[in-house]
């Protein structure tokens, strides 16, 4: 198997298809495929529009290496300055929650920062929990922060997630190959998309204690609705954060009193 001429073959198939980071894929294509056999297979799905991390069965997110299985949410880059963030806000020795953790990738990363902190995370589909776990991830099974043991109750210090937030009837809006492939749920935000988000910062007093904090994902012109929740559920120095683009992408809150 010539790899120069395959990569640029590759390259330019993909190209075709729409993949705007071509070259890099091909690299990641070549690196895993096992054959000249594996290597067609996977350059056929991926043509197909299946996401690449299901098909080499990795992704790389705030510089770790996360195992992603298919039929699991993608984690994207621009999540990772919430990771970022919660790891930070996370003392040396203290407690983190990652609500519907998917593969895992920001529990990962707070683990990963914080080695003697105790980092949890929920997550529904049994799917996306067996990959968790396989990642390392203390994962308990169920919706949002219902799953979480009572023993964490005004204990936890980062409460965050990248929860559903897309409205109902903006999904059609969404890449083609999102729609195709991707877990609905993981992604269907309700009407106003935001009913994931609204619960969770409705219960978060139950868990977070005084002085902790309080990190979700949201889209930009959910900002200022989310905000205000933020501020009538008890939190205090709300401040958005912006993604490598600079576009808004979270809101994170101090919980006062």
């Amino acid at each position: 198997m010539d790899d120069a001429v395959d990569r640029a073959a590759i390259t330019t198939a993909l190209a075709l298809a729409g993949c705007v980071a071509a070259e890099e894929e091909a690299d990641e294509l070549l690196a895993a495929a096992g054959d000249a056999r594996d290597l067609r297979s996977m350059v056929t799905r991926r043509l197909t529009g299946e996401p690449l991390a299901w098909i080499t069965g990795r992704t790389v997110f705030c510089d770790l290496e996360v195992t992603v299985d298919p039929g699991v949410y993608v984690p994207r880059w621009q999540s990772e300055p919430l990771a970022r963030l919660a790891a930070h806000l996370l003392p040396p020795t203290g407690v983190g929650v990652d609500l519907a953790t998917g593969s895992g990738a920001i529990a990962m990363v707070m683990q990963a920062a914080r080695p003697g902190a105790r980092v949890v995370a929920t997550e529904i589909d049994p799917v996306a929990v067996r990959c968790a776990r396989r990642n390392g991830v203390v994962v308990h099974p169920g919706h949002l922060d219902r799953p979480l043991p009572a023993v964490l109750a005004s204990e936890v210090d980062v409460l965050c997630g990248v929860l559903p937030y897309v409205p109902s009837d903006a999904l059609r809006l969404l890449p083609r190959d999102v729609l195709a492939f991707e877990p609905r749920a993981a992604l269907d935000g309700g009407d106003g998309g935001l009913d994931a988000v609204a619960a969770v910062v409705r219960g978060s007093r139950r868990w977070v204690r005084s002085g902790g904090w309080l990190a979700l994902e949201v889209g930009g012109d959910q900002v200022p609705v989310v905000n205000t929740l933020f501020e009538a559920a008890g939190y205090g120095a709300v401040d958005v954060l912006e993604d490598g683009d600079g576009d808004p992408r979270a809101i994170v809150g101090q919980r006062v009193g």
